[in-house]
């Protein structure tokens, strides 16, 4: 089976991680596959490193996620060729530039197949734009965008259950019979076997004290995930415990406003911004409680990494996050908005060192259990199938 799957940029999130793993892991299973892909923005760490050396990636340069008209109908053309030239069976999107173009260009190949079988044409939504992104004239104009691309496609993919009901009941996008709900799947092995040991070389390896508390985010550094919330949070906690050490992971353009945003604060040397890491393991292993304070998520990976190193984490109520914390048990969910609630939810597991190892067990042992690699690359190998009448 062919498949070509088609992504705006391999930017660091799990969309990229999934759609690079999916690549190699369904060429494991003798699929011949394609992974195109556009350019990253500016200050976006990059995952091709991912990739091994016999994946089949595409760079498409006109694809970015800006809208661009000439260079968007440049890759809309350029899709296009890629497409005739590997005559796929299947044609699966992720992400919403390229959920467009792909869709179009997935139509274009179509109607030009003559009497030959046609592509099944498959996208994923790993979250969506339809909320916190926005003005409400640009909203309305993805979402009857997004209702006309759902027409082009056999089959819609949702990450969580929440985002297949934000989708389907509240933006009206497809028919309930075209969904799937695939939750995301990793290969969570370098975070799962963390232990003390781990913990002693990772603060070594930051110069972090050894009793020190820690309180870990990562994420792209944008509006979205409402780093200022977190930062305000981090005032708090320092006021408490004046040797917390604010760990800062990721990058992005809001980077400068929100270091001068950590000074206005009075935060100083113990808000650390690392920008983007690839040593994950090592950061996590160092971190006593990871916080999540974004406005909207579809499913958030950093958590389930942090979980899956026995870190537990309080978020805010978003999005898929439920589906990844799904009581409190396994971490905390906040409402949106709670700036003291987040704070005092975060200063009560670094208070109560019997519990946070409670919490961290079970939410390690609930992630690793529900977010596996291989059960992923079989939910997504039997829709393909299921999709072109196989076995």
């Amino acid at each position: 089976m062919k498949v070509a799957r088609i992504i705006t940029r391999l930017n660091i999130g799990g969309p990229s991680i999934q759609a690079i793993t999916l690549t190699s892991r369904l060429a494991a299973r003798g699929h011949t596959t394609m992974l195109l892909h556009g350019r990253l923005g500016p200050g976006e760490g990059d995952m091709r490193y991912l990739a091994g050396p016999d994946d089949r990636l595409v760079f498409v340069a006109p694809l970015r996620r800006a809208i661009a008209p000439v260079d968007d109908l440049r890759a809309l053309i350029t899709l296009y060729r890629e497409l005739r030239r590997f005559r796929p069976a299947v044609i699966h999107t992720h992400m919403a530039k390229a959920g467009l173009l792909g869709r179009l260009a997935a139509r274009a190949y179509n109607l030009t197949r003559g009497n030959a079988p046609r592509a099944r044409v498959v996208h994923t939504y790993h979250g969506h734009v339809l909320e916190g992104y926005f003005g409400g004239m640009r909203t309305a104009i993805f979402i009857a965008l997004e209702r006309g691309l759902a027409r082009l496609s056999d089959a819609i993919v949702a990450i969580s259950p929440a985002v297949r009901g934000e989708l389907l009941d509240q933006y009206r996008i497809g028919r309930r019979e075209q969904y799937r709900v695939i939750p995301l799947g990793f290969d969570l092995s370098p975070f799962a076997t963390l232990d003390l040991e781990a913990r002693t070389h990772a603060r070594q390896a930051l110069q972090i004290a050894g009793d020190a508390p820690v309180v870990t985010t990562v994420g792209r550094l944008t509006a979205i995930k409402q780093h200022h919330l977190f930062l305000e949070v981090a005032g708090q906690l320092i006021a408490r415990h004046p040797d917390a050490v604010i760990l800062l992971v990721g990058d992005g353009e809001l980077r400068t406003d929100l270091e001068a945003h950590a000074s206005r604060l009075g935060l100083g040397s113990q808000v650390r911004f690392l920008g983007w890491r690839r040593d994950l393991a090592t950061i996590y292993a160092a971190t006593d409680v990871f916080a999540l304070t974004s406005r909207n998520e579809g499913t958030p990976v950093a958590l389930i990494e942090a979980m899956a190193s026995g870190v537990p984490g309080v978020s805010t109520d978003v999005g898929g996050v439920r589906d990844v914390i799904q009581d409190g048990t396994m971490g905390i969910r906040v409402p949106l908005d709670d700036t003291a609630g987040f704070a005092d939810n975060v200063l009560r597991l670094l208070t109560e060192p019997l519990l946070r190892a409670e919490m961290g067990a079970r939410g390690r042992r609930h992630v690793l259990d529900h977010f596996d690699i291989e059960r992923l690359t079989s939910d997504v190998a039997r829709l393909y199938h299921e999709l072109i009448g196989g076995a």
